[in-house]
Protein backbone atom coordinates (compact mmCIF):
# COMPACT_ATOMS: atom_id res chain seq x y z
CA UNK A 1 0.00 0.00 0.00
CA UNK A 2 2.84 2.42 0.90
CA UNK A 3 4.62 1.67 -2.39
CA UNK A 4 1.37 2.22 -4.27
CA UNK A 5 0.92 5.63 -2.60
CA UNK A 6 4.46 6.65 -3.56
CA UNK A 7 3.85 5.61 -7.17
CA UNK A 8 0.50 7.39 -7.33
CA UNK A 9 1.97 10.61 -5.91
CA UNK A 10 4.92 10.34 -8.30
CA UNK A 11 2.61 9.85 -11.28
CA UNK A 12 0.20 12.58 -10.15
CA UNK A 13 2.95 15.23 -10.14
CA UNK A 14 5.46 14.07 -12.76
CA UNK A 15 2.90 12.68 -15.24
CA UNK A 16 1.19 16.01 -16.09
CA UNK A 17 4.55 17.81 -16.23
CA UNK A 18 5.92 15.30 -18.75
CA UNK A 19 2.65 15.33 -20.72
CA UNK A 20 2.68 19.13 -21.01
CA UNK A 21 6.40 19.17 -21.89
CA UNK A 22 5.75 16.79 -24.78
CA UNK A 23 2.58 18.68 -25.71
CA UNK A 24 4.79 21.76 -26.20
CA UNK A 25 6.85 19.86 -28.78
CA UNK A 26 3.70 18.40 -30.32
CA UNK A 27 1.65 21.57 -30.75
CA UNK A 28 4.52 23.64 -32.18
CA UNK A 29 5.40 20.82 -34.58
CA UNK A 30 1.79 20.84 -35.80
CA UNK A 31 1.83 24.64 -36.13
CA UNK A 32 5.05 24.42 -38.14
CA UNK A 33 3.51 21.94 -40.56
CA UNK A 34 5.38 18.84 -39.37
CA UNK A 35 3.57 15.48 -39.26
CA UNK A 36 3.57 13.89 -35.80
CA UNK A 37 3.63 10.08 -35.82
CA UNK A 38 3.63 9.32 -32.07
CA UNK A 39 2.85 11.26 -28.89
CA UNK A 40 3.92 9.10 -25.94
CA UNK A 41 3.82 9.62 -22.17
CA UNK A 42 6.51 7.25 -20.89
CA UNK A 43 9.00 5.02 -22.67
CA UNK A 44 9.10 1.34 -23.59
CA UNK A 45 6.17 -0.99 -24.26
CA UNK A 46 2.85 0.78 -24.73
CA UNK A 47 0.13 0.16 -22.15
CA UNK A 48 -2.67 1.96 -23.97
CA UNK A 49 -2.99 3.83 -27.26
CA UNK A 50 -5.38 5.62 -29.60
CA UNK A 51 -4.78 6.61 -33.23
CA UNK A 52 -6.37 9.75 -34.63
CA UNK A 53 -8.24 9.12 -37.89
CA UNK A 54 -7.75 12.75 -38.89
CA UNK A 55 -3.96 13.13 -38.37
CA UNK A 56 -2.77 9.54 -38.05
CA UNK A 57 -0.97 10.39 -34.79
CA UNK A 58 -0.62 7.49 -32.33
CA UNK A 59 -1.33 8.77 -28.81
CA UNK A 60 -0.03 6.32 -26.21
CA UNK A 61 0.85 5.71 -22.59
CA UNK A 62 4.00 3.61 -22.17
CA UNK A 63 5.33 1.47 -19.35
CA UNK A 64 8.31 3.51 -18.07
CA UNK A 65 7.00 6.81 -16.60
CA UNK A 66 10.36 8.61 -16.51
CA UNK A 67 9.72 10.88 -19.48
CA UNK A 68 8.05 10.81 -22.85
CA UNK A 69 8.62 11.58 -26.51
CA UNK A 70 7.10 12.99 -29.70
CA UNK A 71 8.11 11.11 -32.85
CA UNK A 72 7.85 13.13 -36.06
CA UNK A 73 8.04 12.18 -39.73
CA UNK A 74 11.76 12.21 -40.61
CA UNK A 75 13.68 10.87 -43.62
CA UNK A 76 16.58 9.96 -41.36
CA UNK A 77 14.42 7.42 -39.54
CA UNK A 78 12.55 5.74 -42.40
CA UNK A 79 11.05 5.96 -45.86
CA UNK A 80 8.95 9.07 -46.54
CA UNK A 81 6.53 9.25 -49.44
CA UNK A 82 7.27 11.95 -52.01
CA UNK A 83 4.00 13.77 -51.34
CA UNK A 84 4.82 13.95 -47.59
CA UNK A 85 8.46 15.09 -47.75
CA UNK A 86 7.44 18.68 -47.04
CA UNK A 87 5.93 17.40 -43.77
CA UNK A 88 9.21 15.77 -42.59
CA UNK A 89 11.06 17.36 -39.69
CA UNK A 90 14.48 17.11 -41.35
CA UNK A 91 13.27 19.24 -44.30
CA UNK A 92 12.20 22.20 -42.15
CA UNK A 93 14.02 25.52 -41.81
CA UNK A 94 16.44 25.57 -38.81
CA UNK A 95 14.30 28.23 -37.10
CA UNK A 96 11.30 25.88 -37.20
CA UNK A 97 13.42 23.06 -35.79
CA UNK A 98 14.62 25.34 -32.99
CA UNK A 99 11.05 26.39 -32.19
CA UNK A 100 9.82 22.78 -32.02
CA UNK A 101 12.67 21.61 -29.80
CA UNK A 102 12.59 24.65 -27.49
CA UNK A 103 8.81 24.39 -26.99
CA UNK A 104 9.09 21.51 -24.48
CA UNK A 105 11.39 23.23 -21.94
CA UNK A 106 9.54 26.52 -22.56
CA UNK A 107 6.29 24.80 -21.56
CA UNK A 108 7.89 23.66 -18.30
CA UNK A 109 9.01 27.24 -17.59
CA UNK A 110 5.46 28.47 -18.24
CA UNK A 111 4.03 25.82 -15.89
CA UNK A 112 6.47 26.78 -13.13
CA UNK A 113 5.64 30.49 -13.48
CA UNK A 114 1.89 29.75 -13.48
CA UNK A 115 2.09 27.57 -10.35
CA UNK A 116 4.24 30.09 -8.48
CA UNK A 117 1.82 32.85 -9.53
CA UNK A 118 -1.12 30.95 -8.01
CA UNK A 119 0.82 30.46 -4.77
CA UNK A 120 1.74 34.15 -4.57
CA UNK A 121 -1.94 35.04 -4.94
CA UNK A 122 -2.90 33.07 -1.80
CA UNK A 123 -2.69 35.32 1.32
CA UNK A 124 -0.76 33.65 4.12
CA UNK A 125 0.20 34.56 7.66
CA UNK A 126 3.88 33.79 8.16
CA UNK A 127 6.68 34.41 10.57
CA UNK A 128 8.43 37.62 9.58
CA UNK A 129 12.18 37.66 9.07
CA UNK A 130 13.09 38.81 12.58
CA UNK A 131 15.81 36.66 14.10
CA UNK A 132 14.33 34.45 16.79
CA UNK A 133 17.55 32.83 17.99
CA UNK A 134 21.22 32.36 17.11
CA UNK A 135 22.69 28.88 17.51
CA UNK A 136 25.98 28.58 19.44
CA UNK A 137 29.16 27.54 17.62
CA UNK A 138 27.82 28.59 14.22
CA UNK A 139 28.87 31.29 11.72
CA UNK A 140 26.10 33.61 12.98
CA UNK A 141 27.35 33.25 16.55
CA UNK A 142 30.90 34.30 15.61
CA UNK A 143 29.67 37.80 14.66
CA UNK A 144 27.18 38.05 17.56
CA UNK A 145 24.23 38.39 15.22
CA UNK A 146 21.60 40.26 17.27
CA UNK A 147 18.40 38.45 18.19
CA UNK A 148 15.26 40.42 17.31
CA UNK A 149 16.75 42.25 14.31
CA UNK A 150 15.00 41.79 10.99
CA UNK A 151 16.82 40.35 7.96
CA UNK A 152 15.84 42.48 4.96
CA UNK A 153 18.48 41.41 2.41
CA UNK A 154 20.90 38.54 1.75
CA UNK A 155 23.95 39.24 -0.40
CA UNK A 156 22.33 42.42 -1.66
CA UNK A 157 19.02 40.77 -2.61
CA UNK A 158 15.91 41.96 -0.78
CA UNK A 159 14.06 39.24 1.13
CA UNK A 160 10.58 39.32 2.63
CA UNK A 161 10.11 35.72 3.83
CA UNK A 162 12.19 32.95 5.37
CA UNK A 163 11.68 30.95 2.18
CA UNK A 164 13.52 33.66 0.21
CA UNK A 165 16.30 33.65 2.81
CA UNK A 166 16.55 29.86 2.43
CA UNK A 167 16.94 30.12 -1.34
CA UNK A 168 19.58 32.83 -1.14
CA UNK A 169 21.58 30.82 1.39
CA UNK A 170 21.19 27.58 -0.59
CA UNK A 171 22.83 29.35 -3.53
CA UNK A 172 25.99 29.67 -1.40
CA UNK A 173 26.28 25.91 -0.81
CA UNK A 174 29.87 24.68 -0.89
CA UNK A 175 31.33 28.20 -0.86
CA UNK A 176 33.86 29.81 1.47
CA UNK A 177 33.79 33.54 2.17
CA UNK A 178 31.11 35.71 3.75
CA UNK A 179 27.34 35.99 3.56
CA UNK A 180 26.17 39.60 3.68
CA UNK A 181 23.04 40.18 5.76
CA UNK A 182 21.25 43.52 5.85
CA UNK A 183 19.62 43.92 9.28
CA UNK A 184 17.09 46.40 10.61
CA UNK A 185 16.70 47.24 14.28
CA UNK A 186 13.10 46.88 15.39
CA UNK A 187 11.70 49.26 17.99
CA UNK A 188 8.21 49.52 19.47
CA UNK A 189 6.17 52.26 17.83
CA UNK A 190 3.57 54.51 19.46
CA UNK A 191 0.38 52.66 20.35
CA UNK A 192 -1.86 52.13 17.35
CA UNK A 193 0.85 52.67 14.70
CA UNK A 194 1.13 49.66 12.43
CA UNK A 195 4.35 49.00 10.54
CA UNK A 196 4.63 47.58 7.05
CA UNK A 197 7.59 45.72 5.61
CA UNK A 198 6.78 46.55 1.98
CA UNK A 199 3.96 47.42 -0.39
CA UNK A 200 2.90 43.80 -0.72
CA UNK A 201 2.99 42.67 2.91
CA UNK A 202 1.42 44.02 6.05
CA UNK A 203 3.12 43.46 9.39
CA UNK A 204 0.88 42.30 12.24
CA UNK A 205 2.81 44.27 14.83
CA UNK A 206 3.26 47.81 16.06
CA UNK A 207 6.89 48.27 15.06
CA UNK A 208 9.00 50.75 13.16
CA UNK A 209 12.15 49.84 11.26
CA UNK A 210 15.37 51.77 11.34
CA UNK A 211 17.85 52.00 8.48
CA UNK A 212 19.47 48.65 7.64
CA UNK A 213 23.09 47.89 8.49
CA UNK A 214 25.27 45.26 6.80
CA UNK A 215 26.79 42.32 8.69
CA UNK A 216 29.30 39.96 7.07
CA UNK A 217 28.89 36.38 8.33
CA UNK A 218 31.90 34.11 7.58
CA UNK A 219 31.21 30.73 5.95
CA UNK A 220 33.59 27.84 5.24
CA UNK A 221 32.56 25.06 2.82
CA UNK A 222 28.97 26.04 3.57
CA UNK A 223 26.51 23.16 4.12
CA UNK A 224 29.21 20.61 3.31
CA UNK A 225 31.61 18.62 5.51
CA UNK A 226 30.43 18.74 9.15
CA UNK A 227 27.37 20.75 8.07
CA UNK A 228 26.30 18.21 5.45
CA UNK A 229 22.65 17.20 5.84
CA UNK A 230 21.72 20.32 7.80
CA UNK A 231 19.33 22.92 6.43
CA UNK A 232 20.50 26.38 5.36
CA UNK A 233 19.36 28.26 8.48
CA UNK A 234 20.84 25.74 10.91
CA UNK A 235 24.12 25.74 8.96
CA UNK A 236 24.35 29.53 9.20
CA UNK A 237 23.07 29.46 12.78
CA UNK A 238 20.11 31.84 12.51
CA UNK A 239 16.52 30.73 13.18
CA UNK A 240 13.05 32.32 13.05
CA UNK A 241 11.00 32.84 16.19
CA UNK A 242 10.33 29.60 18.06
CA UNK A 243 8.29 29.07 21.23
CA UNK A 244 10.09 28.68 24.55
CA UNK A 245 8.98 25.25 25.78
CA UNK A 246 10.02 23.72 29.08
CA UNK A 247 11.78 20.37 28.44
CA UNK A 248 9.40 18.25 30.54
CA UNK A 249 8.66 14.78 29.19
CA UNK A 250 4.96 14.34 28.49
CA UNK A 251 4.97 11.14 26.43
CA UNK A 252 7.25 8.21 25.71
CA UNK A 253 7.27 5.71 22.85
CA UNK A 254 7.17 2.09 23.99
CA UNK A 255 9.95 1.09 21.60
CA UNK A 256 12.09 4.22 22.03
CA UNK A 257 15.58 4.46 23.50
CA UNK A 258 14.43 6.88 26.23
CA UNK A 259 12.00 4.51 27.96
CA UNK A 260 14.45 1.61 27.68
CA UNK A 261 17.10 3.61 29.55
CA UNK A 262 14.79 4.65 32.37
CA UNK A 263 13.32 8.01 31.35
CA UNK A 264 9.83 8.64 32.78
CA UNK A 265 6.89 10.92 32.04
CA UNK A 266 7.31 14.06 34.17
CA UNK A 267 11.13 14.09 33.99
CA UNK A 268 12.54 17.55 33.32
CA UNK A 269 15.75 17.56 31.24
CA UNK A 270 18.14 20.12 32.72
CA UNK A 271 21.45 19.18 31.04
CA UNK A 272 22.88 17.06 28.22
CA UNK A 273 26.56 16.09 28.44
CA UNK A 274 26.80 18.49 31.42
CA UNK A 275 25.67 21.43 29.26
CA UNK A 276 22.57 23.15 30.75
CA UNK A 277 19.41 23.18 28.60
CA UNK A 278 16.27 25.19 29.28
CA UNK A 279 14.25 24.75 26.10
CA UNK A 280 12.69 21.66 24.49
CA UNK A 281 13.69 22.77 20.98
CA UNK A 282 17.34 22.91 22.08
CA UNK A 283 16.98 19.38 23.45
CA UNK A 284 15.49 18.07 20.21
CA UNK A 285 18.23 19.77 18.17
CA UNK A 286 20.96 18.08 20.21
CA UNK A 287 19.25 14.70 19.90
CA UNK A 288 18.69 15.07 16.15
CA UNK A 289 22.32 16.10 15.58
CA UNK A 290 23.72 13.07 17.44
CA UNK A 291 22.37 9.83 15.95
CA UNK A 292 23.99 6.67 17.32
CA UNK A 293 25.98 8.75 19.84
CA UNK A 294 25.78 8.09 23.60
CA UNK A 295 24.47 11.18 25.41
CA UNK A 296 24.42 11.83 29.18
CA UNK A 297 21.07 13.27 30.29
CA UNK A 298 20.59 14.99 33.63
CA UNK A 299 16.89 15.05 34.58
CA UNK A 300 14.94 16.33 37.57
CA UNK A 301 12.47 13.74 38.86
CA UNK A 302 9.84 14.22 41.56
CA UNK A 303 9.00 11.48 44.07
CA UNK A 304 5.57 10.85 45.58
CA UNK A 305 6.18 13.53 48.20
CA UNK A 306 6.87 16.15 45.49
CA UNK A 307 10.60 16.30 46.22
CA UNK A 308 12.93 16.66 43.22
CA UNK A 309 16.22 14.88 42.74
CA UNK A 310 18.70 14.68 39.89
CA UNK A 311 18.89 11.44 37.91
CA UNK A 312 21.63 10.60 35.42
CA UNK A 313 20.63 8.68 32.28
CA UNK A 314 22.72 7.48 29.37
CA UNK A 315 20.71 7.35 26.14
CA UNK A 316 21.85 6.70 22.57
CA UNK A 317 19.53 8.32 19.98
CA UNK A 318 18.44 5.84 17.31
CA UNK A 319 19.56 6.74 13.79
CA UNK A 320 16.66 7.56 11.46
CA UNK A 321 16.52 8.84 7.89
CA UNK A 322 14.68 12.09 7.14
CA UNK A 323 12.65 13.20 4.13
CA UNK A 324 15.79 14.20 2.22
CA UNK A 325 17.68 11.06 3.27
CA UNK A 326 19.72 12.80 5.97
CA UNK A 327 20.35 10.85 9.19
CA UNK A 328 19.01 12.20 12.46
CA UNK A 329 18.67 10.98 16.04
CA UNK A 330 15.49 10.05 17.90
CA UNK A 331 14.92 8.79 21.47
CA UNK A 332 11.15 8.32 21.43
CA UNK A 333 10.24 11.10 23.86
CA UNK A 334 7.97 14.12 23.54
CA UNK A 335 6.28 16.88 25.48
CA UNK A 336 2.61 17.10 26.38
CA UNK A 337 0.46 18.90 23.76
CA UNK A 338 0.45 22.67 24.27
CA UNK A 339 -1.10 25.68 22.55
CA UNK A 340 1.49 27.88 20.84
CA UNK A 341 0.77 31.58 20.41
CA UNK A 342 3.07 33.55 18.09
CA UNK A 343 3.77 37.11 19.31
CA UNK A 344 2.36 39.78 16.99
CA UNK A 345 5.83 41.30 16.56
CA UNK A 346 6.95 38.12 14.77
CA UNK A 347 3.97 37.78 12.41
CA UNK A 348 3.41 39.11 8.94
CA UNK A 349 0.55 38.74 6.46
CA UNK A 350 1.94 38.15 2.98
CA UNK A 351 -0.44 39.06 0.16
CA UNK A 352 0.11 40.11 -3.47
CA UNK A 353 -2.19 41.47 -6.14
CA UNK A 354 -2.23 39.59 -9.50
CA UNK A 355 0.19 41.98 -11.25
CA UNK A 356 2.72 41.95 -8.41
CA UNK A 357 2.31 38.17 -8.08
CA UNK A 358 3.22 37.55 -11.73
CA UNK A 359 6.37 39.64 -11.26
CA UNK A 360 7.25 37.64 -8.15
CA UNK A 361 6.60 34.38 -10.04
CA UNK A 362 8.96 35.37 -12.88
CA UNK A 363 11.60 36.48 -10.35
CA UNK A 364 11.36 33.24 -8.38
CA UNK A 365 11.57 31.14 -11.54
CA UNK A 366 14.68 33.01 -12.67
CA UNK A 367 16.28 32.74 -9.24
CA UNK A 368 15.66 28.99 -8.94
CA UNK A 369 16.85 28.35 -12.51
CA UNK A 370 20.07 30.23 -11.80
CA UNK A 371 20.50 28.39 -8.51
CA UNK A 372 20.02 25.02 -10.24
CA UNK A 373 22.67 25.80 -12.85
CA UNK A 374 24.97 27.15 -10.14
CA UNK A 375 24.58 23.92 -8.14
CA UNK A 376 25.37 21.81 -11.23
CA UNK A 377 28.50 23.87 -11.82
CA UNK A 378 29.58 23.36 -8.21
CA UNK A 379 29.13 19.60 -8.55
CA UNK A 380 31.35 19.60 -11.64
CA UNK A 381 34.05 21.68 -9.91
CA UNK A 382 33.84 19.66 -6.68
CA UNK A 383 32.57 22.45 -4.43
CA UNK A 384 29.40 20.45 -3.80
CA UNK A 385 29.41 16.68 -3.41
CA UNK A 386 27.74 14.46 -6.02
CA UNK A 387 25.76 12.91 -3.16
CA UNK A 388 23.48 15.96 -3.42
CA UNK A 389 22.20 14.65 -6.75
CA UNK A 390 18.67 13.24 -6.53
CA UNK A 391 16.69 10.88 -8.73
CA UNK A 392 13.19 9.49 -9.23
CA UNK A 393 12.94 7.92 -5.76
CA UNK A 394 13.51 11.31 -4.13
CA UNK A 395 10.88 12.84 -6.43
CA UNK A 396 8.42 10.11 -5.36
CA UNK A 397 9.16 10.67 -1.66
CA UNK A 398 8.78 14.45 -1.92
CA UNK A 399 5.60 14.08 -3.99
CA UNK A 400 3.95 11.81 -1.40
CA UNK A 401 4.95 14.13 1.47
CA UNK A 402 3.57 17.17 -0.35
CA UNK A 403 0.14 15.51 -0.68
CA UNK A 404 0.22 14.84 3.07
CA UNK A 405 0.96 18.51 3.87
CA UNK A 406 -1.28 20.74 1.73
CA UNK A 407 -2.36 21.56 -1.80
CA UNK A 408 -0.04 24.58 -1.69
CA UNK A 409 2.91 22.25 -1.05
CA UNK A 410 1.82 20.06 -3.98
CA UNK A 411 1.83 23.10 -6.31
CA UNK A 412 5.15 24.35 -4.91
CA UNK A 413 6.88 21.00 -5.46
CA UNK A 414 5.31 20.63 -8.92
CA UNK A 415 6.63 24.09 -9.84
CA UNK A 416 10.15 23.24 -8.67
CA UNK A 417 10.16 19.88 -10.48
CA UNK A 418 8.82 21.50 -13.68
CA UNK A 419 11.57 24.11 -13.49
CA UNK A 420 14.20 21.40 -12.95
CA UNK A 421 12.93 19.52 -16.02
CA UNK A 422 13.22 22.71 -18.09
CA UNK A 423 16.77 23.47 -16.96
CA UNK A 424 17.95 19.86 -17.29
CA UNK A 425 16.52 19.51 -20.80
CA UNK A 426 18.23 22.71 -21.96
CA UNK A 427 21.71 21.45 -21.09
CA UNK A 428 23.77 21.24 -24.32
CA UNK A 429 24.01 17.45 -24.20
CA UNK A 430 23.08 15.38 -27.27
CA UNK A 431 19.94 13.29 -26.58
CA UNK A 432 18.49 16.19 -24.55
CA UNK A 433 16.61 19.10 -26.10
CA UNK A 434 19.58 21.36 -25.42
CA UNK A 435 21.85 19.15 -27.53
CA UNK A 436 19.43 19.27 -30.45
CA UNK A 437 19.15 23.05 -30.10
CA UNK A 438 22.93 23.26 -30.35
CA UNK A 439 22.90 21.25 -33.57
CA UNK A 440 20.19 23.42 -35.15
CA UNK A 441 21.89 26.65 -34.10
CA UNK A 442 25.04 25.40 -35.86
CA UNK A 443 22.90 24.53 -38.89
CA UNK A 444 21.37 28.02 -38.87
CA UNK A 445 24.82 29.66 -38.78
CA UNK A 446 26.56 27.32 -41.28
CA UNK A 447 23.64 26.96 -43.68
CA UNK A 448 23.84 23.14 -43.63
CA UNK A 449 23.11 20.44 -41.02
CA UNK A 450 25.71 18.86 -38.77
CA UNK A 451 26.91 15.63 -40.41
CA UNK A 452 25.10 12.38 -39.59
CA UNK A 453 28.34 10.88 -38.29
CA UNK A 454 28.89 13.72 -35.80
CA UNK A 455 25.27 13.52 -34.66
CA UNK A 456 25.57 9.76 -34.04
CA UNK A 457 28.80 10.22 -32.09
CA UNK A 458 27.20 12.99 -30.04
CA UNK A 459 24.12 10.87 -29.40
CA UNK A 460 26.18 7.93 -28.13
CA UNK A 461 28.31 10.12 -25.86
CA UNK A 462 25.24 11.93 -24.56
CA UNK A 463 23.44 8.65 -23.89
CA UNK A 464 26.41 7.29 -21.91
CA UNK A 465 26.63 10.54 -19.92
CA UNK A 466 22.92 10.48 -19.09
CA UNK A 467 23.06 6.79 -18.20
CA UNK A 468 25.89 7.46 -15.73
CA UNK A 469 24.02 10.50 -14.42
CA UNK A 470 20.87 8.42 -13.82
CA UNK A 471 22.77 5.54 -12.17
CA UNK A 472 24.47 7.98 -9.81
CA UNK A 473 21.16 9.70 -8.96
CA UNK A 474 19.40 6.39 -8.25
CA UNK A 475 22.38 5.15 -6.20
CA UNK A 476 22.17 8.33 -4.10
CA UNK A 477 18.43 7.75 -3.65
CA UNK A 478 18.99 4.22 -2.39
CA UNK A 479 21.70 5.36 0.05
CA UNK A 480 19.28 7.98 1.43
CA UNK A 481 16.22 5.83 1.94
CA UNK A 482 17.31 2.20 2.22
Amino acid sequence: MTLALFLLAFAAILGPLVALHEWGHYIVARLCGVKVLTYSIGFGPKLASWTSKKTGTDYRISALPLGGYVKMLDEREGEVAEEEKHLAFNNQHPLKKIAIVAAGPLMNFIIAIALFWVLFLVPSEQLNTRIGSVLPQTPAATVNLPKGDKIVAVDGHNVQTWEEINYRLADRMGETGTVSLALQKVAASPEGLEGSANDSTSEKSSSVYAQANEVEVPIDNFMQGTQSGKDTLTSLGVLPWQPQIEPVIGQLSEDGAAIRQGMKVGDKIVAINNEPVEDWLVVTRIIRDNPETLLNFTVLRENEQGESREVQLQIMPQGKKGSAGQQYGQIGAGIAPIEIVVPDDYKTMVSYDPITAIGKAFAKTGQLATMTLNSMGKMITGKVGLDNLSGPITIAVISKQSFEISWEQVLANAGIISLSLAVLNLLPIPVLDGGHLLYYLIELIRGRPVSERMQIIGFNLGFLFLLGFMILAITNDFSRYF
